[in-house]
């Protein structure tokens, strides 16, 4: 829960600000590349703020409360992390975590040009005002694109989450001496089909989350811009 809160928190902040600075057509919006560079940039920044929680998640997950030195709760693994193993510990898999920045930068990508599309035939309608850039858009215009785009993003990206998280686990942290060997073990032993493992149940656990998080932003963002002094 407290990585993926810091790092949605973190995520949409550097995200928002980075296209606060980016330079717009004459029309006020943003492009295609545009998006994903700045989805790309704050992932990255995210991934390097918050990469010691996801550590621990991932051991945490892997280990029952009675394994040897599993760790008792999330203060206690950061520390002992920390101390057993140093900032290299830390930043265990945040190489293969900075390719997933590719991930969010698709996603967000993804969405927003769903969104533009979206606004723009409201546009052409009549819906919408012709200089409206972010108009309200219904619950489940919201959820369908967040959705879509999670998919698309998840399926393209996968491989790096099995290397991080064979990187990440404590026992399996050892087996490999970094992503190149981890990637050419996985393939020997499991062929192209390792780097997909677990994908249609990762997809389902993200999807709830992915639609209420991207539901609760949009309508957050349509008060304070309803509401702003």
């Amino acid at each position: 829960m407290a990585g993926a809160t810091i790092s949605w928190g973190f995520y949409f902040g550097w995200y928002s600000l980075i296209k606060k600075y980016m330079t717009k057509d004459e029309q006020g919006k943003l492009s295609a590349v545009q998006h994903l560079t700045a989805s790309a940039e704050a992932g990255a920044l995210t991934a390097l703020m918050a990469n010691p929680l996801w550590v621990i998640k991932t051991r945490m997950c892997t280990t029952k409360y009675n394994t040897p030195d599993a760790y008792n709760g999330l203060f206690d693994g950061l520390k002992r992390l920390y101390m057993e193993e140093g900032v290299k510990g830390l930043y265990r898999g945040i190489v293969p975590a900075l390719f997933g920045v590719s991930h969010g930068a698709i996603q967000f990508m993804a969405y927003e040009e769903m969104k533009k599309k979206r606004n723009e035939l409201r546009q052409a309608k009549g819906i919408s005002a012709s200089d409206e850039h972010n108009t309200q858009l219904s619950q489940t215009e919201y959820i369908v694109m967040a959705a879509a785009s999670k998919v698309t993003a998840s399926v393209i990206t996968y491989p790096y989450q099995v290397l991080k998280s064979r990187l990440q686990n404590h026992a399996t942290s050892e087996t490999y001496t970094g992503v190149i060997d981890c990637g050419k073990k996985i393939y020997k032993a499991e062929g192209y089909i390792g780097f997909y493992k677990g994908l249609s149940p990762n997809i389902i656990r993200v999807l709830p989350g992915t639609c209420i998080t991207f539901l609760v932003y949009e309508n957050l963002t349509q008060y304070f811009k309803n509401h702003a002094s």
